[in-house]
């Protein structure tokens, strides 16, 4: 694919507007990686480390394997680990994918960022095999490489007195320097946000989708006052749309990044919870706001204190004393199966949709696809007809 795509005189050309000349074969091999493989994908993260991402791509999708399964055995994966994320990777190996990948970044004067590159935070590589293998950045790239970074997440479905609390936190934090990261959501994202903003202070918006395409719509303006004064990234290329699985690993960015993550307000199965436990995982101090104990809104941050270590925070003051604390690696997971997310994402409760769209739309292989199926009829979950499979309305995930 990597000789396609250099052969390509109009990729290329793109490419040299975002990267120098002695770049382009790596700048196009990265963005190759973000259009075929999902974010966090381990796999496809392992290929990189060993091989770089111009040998990986060739393994990936070029049929190339001499020597790859070798490499994979070593970090803990093997040649059924590599075959069946070539049955994902394949259906998406496109070199259009790519060219408009590049086109969108170039329309909203959005950049390439690279490991290696100046404003490339290393606190991502903490996450290993799942690291992002590029970034695509609208605004100041500088602030995810600046000083101290926290982490302020909660509840879309917020109450006046978490929206309270988060402009608080976020107005303080950014008006003494701190970087204030977020997800752009509604609710409490949204806060922390407009608080940052408000003081003239710094903040970073991670999307799930594409960085041209402002989601949720009704925060088009407020993502747009970030692009212009922070920095809004993201991880899939531009026109990738923000699938509910690109949220939850689009989390794992969000606690990778700051110095601490605080969780202000959430409920009992909050997304929250998840970046919480990106953040145990990676051993980041993790705070989290208490609640009215009679409030739903707030049984989530209640569970990170009792259950999952949580420190107690009520102030920017102890939010900034979470840089100096040592945490160790939770030995509870908040754990959830992103497979059976993806899968659940692809399908529609209206629609009909065949197994092999279904391994299009999620980037899982078709043996992955029609077990997880099955397990999901059998929960019903989903159910299936002579037209293909559907989602039952009332299992929708939350």
């Amino acid at each position: 694919m990597i000789e396609r795509l250099l052969g390509d005189a109009e990729i290329v050309d793109a490419a040299r507007r975002l990267r120098r000349e002695d770049e382009v074969a790596e700048a196009l091999a990265r963005v190759a990686w973000s259009v075929v493989a999902e974010p966090g994908d381990a796999v496809a993260g392992t290929l990189i480390g060993e091989l770089g991402a111009v040998d990986a791509l060739a393994v990936a999708v070029g049929g190339s394997r001499q020597g790859a399964f070798a490499l994979l055995d070593v970090a803990g994966t093997g040649q059924r680990a590599l075959s069946e994320a070539r049955k994902r990777w394949m259906p998406r190996a496109d070199p259009r994918a790519v060219r408009d990948a590049l086109r969108g970044a170039h329309d909203i004067d959005a950049t390439l960022l690279l490991p290696g590159d100046a404003c490339w935070p290393a606190s991502l590589d903490d996450l290993g095999a799942n690291a992002p293998t590029a970034l695509w950045v609208r605004g100041r790239a500088e602030l995810l490489v600046a000083e101290p970074r926290a982490s302020l997440v909660g509840a879309r479905a917020s109450s006046g007195y978490g929206e309270h609390v988060a402009a608080e936190l976020a107005g303080d934090l950014a008006a003494t320097g701190t970087v204030i990261v977020s997800g752009g959501a509604y609710g409490i994202d949204g806060a922390a946000h407009r608080a940052a903003l408000g003081v003239s202070g710094a903040t970073v918006a991670f999307l799930a989708g594409g960085v041209d395409r402002a989601y949720p719509a009704g925060h088009q303006h407020l993502i747009g006052q970030i692009a212009a004064r922070g920095a809004v990234v993201s991880e899939p290329p531009c026109g990738a749309a923000p699938t509910k699985w690109r949220f939850l690993a689009r989390n794992r960015l969000i606690a990778a990044l700051g110095h601490a993550t605080v969780v202000i307000e959430a409920g009992w199965r909050s997304g929250s919870l998840n970046t919480a436990g990106h953040a145990a995982a990676l051993g980041r101090p993790l705070g989290a706001v208490p609640g009215p104990v009679t409030s739903a809104a707030s049984a989530g941050c209640h569970r990170l204190l009792r259950e999952y270590d949580a420190q107690c925070v009520t102030s920017a003051a102890e939010v900034r004393e979470l840089w100096g604390m040592g945490v160790g690696t939770s030995s509870h997971v908040l754990a959830v199966d992103p497979d059976r997310i993806r899968l659940l994402d692809a399908m529609s409760t209206r629609a009909r949709v065949s197994v092999d769209e279904l391994v299009r739309r999620s980037g899982l292989p078709p043996d992955r696809v029609r077990a997880l199926l099955g397990l999901l009829e059998l929960e019903e979950e989903v159910r299936r007809d002579d037209r293909g499979w559907r989602r039952l309305p009332a299992t929708a995930p939350a």
